[in-house]
């Protein structure tokens, strides 16, 4: 009966085998392969060379070449104004007009005065040249002469003073018109026509400012004072005025100036650049972001500034290979400016990176390449 039941077992076993076979390894379904992850979605770039100089950057302040507030030199009335608030002028251009008519009248009667002493000097010499051929022969005395002669050089005098008189009034004419003193843009009107003025107030009418060419002035820490004075030894630096934003140039000039005193109160030493502004981006009392070029780097690598990520061991990149797989890169950043970060090493030119989708990436990650919203990346 054990017999009987231990075949039993064994045949059943058998059975179960065979079919296992041929389930699993023969006429059975087959396992299908897994279908690869989809890459995650990125934009991508490629490291390029360029040319990226070394920055010092600051803040700064516009001010004109030159301001000049115009203010009367003689007292009376404006009758006249012959210019527009916040136009443009030349150099000799009339602004106003203070009312003429006491200082003709004034010069007319130097004029008249000296006339007068003319005549009165040419009688005079007339009577001298008689006086001096009587004299030899008695019929007129020496003292008689000398006085005549005194006569003739004080009317001389006279006539010199009138002359200066004539002068004066003249000037104090030419001063009733009042003409711009420089090229340059006008402000604000500060007094109206028919307003009375007086020299002694010292009240200004208009201010002009020169805004083509124009000033920067601004600050650097101490520190970087030799790097700018010997950088500025080979010629004269490069210095580039940004919009407040620090995204748009605004205008690029020269370095004209190197204070002769550090401040001791703030560590910083002054410095004014010079622009032609010739369009007139930069204007006076605007704050701008100033960068001062030492030199250029030459064919570094640069990516987009989004690309670089900071991470516990540093900054880093994700770097496609060509398989679609990433590494991440430890890169080292020498400066980033205009968007730009320039990378001194862990990039060659050419390699492809991620520049936007970094944040589900991690080493060895698939990605898939999407085109970059509006414009080309990298």
């Amino acid at each position: 009966m054990i017999r009987r039941a231990l075949t039993a077992g064994a045949v059943v076993m058998v059975a179960v085998a065979i079919i296992g076979w041929h389930w699993l390894g023969g006429n059975g379904p087959r396992a299908t392969a897994q279908p690869p992850a989809p890459g995650v979605p990125v934009t991508a770039g490629v490291v390029r060379a360029a040319d990226v100089p070394v920055l010092l950057n600051g803040i700064g302040t516009v001010q004109a070449y030159n301001m000049v507030a115009v203010k009367s030199r003689v007292d009376g009335q404006i009758v006249k104004v012959d210019f527009k608030e916040g136009q443009e002028v030349k150099q000799g251009d009339p602004l106003f007009q203070i009312d003429p008519r006491p200082y003709q009248a004034a010069l007319e009667q130097a004029q008249a005065a000296k006339q007068k002493d003319e005549a009165q000097l040419a009688g005079a010499k007339l009577d001298l040249e008689r006086y001096s051929k009587l004299l030899g022969t008695g019929y007129q005395t020496r003292q008689s002469y000398d006085q005549q002669t005194a006569l003739v050089g004080q009317l001389e005098a006279a006539i010199k003073g009138d002359e200066a008189q004539i002068d004066t009034a003249q000037l104090n004419l030419g001063y009733a018109d009042i003409r711009a003193p420089i090229d340059g843009r006008l402000g604000a009107r500060l007094v109206d026509i028919g307003n009375l003025v007086r020299a002694t107030d010292n009240t200004t009418l208009v201010t002009i400012d020169e805004i083509k060419p124009i000033f920067v002035s601004f600050t650097l820490p101490q520190e970087t004072l030799d790097q700018i004075r010997e950088s500025q030894q080979k010629g004269p630096l490069v210095v580039r005025a940004y919009s407040g934003e620090n995204k748009a140039l605004l205008s690029q000039g020269k370095l004209t100036l190197i204070d002769n005193t550090i401040d001791q109160a703030t560590g910083t030493i002054h410095l004014k650049a010079r622009f032609d502004n010739e369009d007139e981006r930069l204007w006076p009392g605007e704050f701008v972001n100033v960068g001062v070029i030492l030199r250029m780097r030459r064919d570094v690598p640069t990516v987009p500034a989004q690309t670089v990520d900071e991470g516990p061991d540093g900054r880093f990149v994700y770097v496609i290979k060509p398989d679609d797989t990433v590494e991440r890169r430890a890169v080292e950043v020498a400066a980033t400016q205009d968007g730009v970060a320039v990378v001194t090493k862990g990039l060659k030119p050419g390699e492809r990176i991620v520049v936007t989708g970094q944040f589900r990436l991690i080493n060895g990650s698939r990605v898939k390449v999407m085109p970059a919203p509006n414009s080309a990346a990298g």
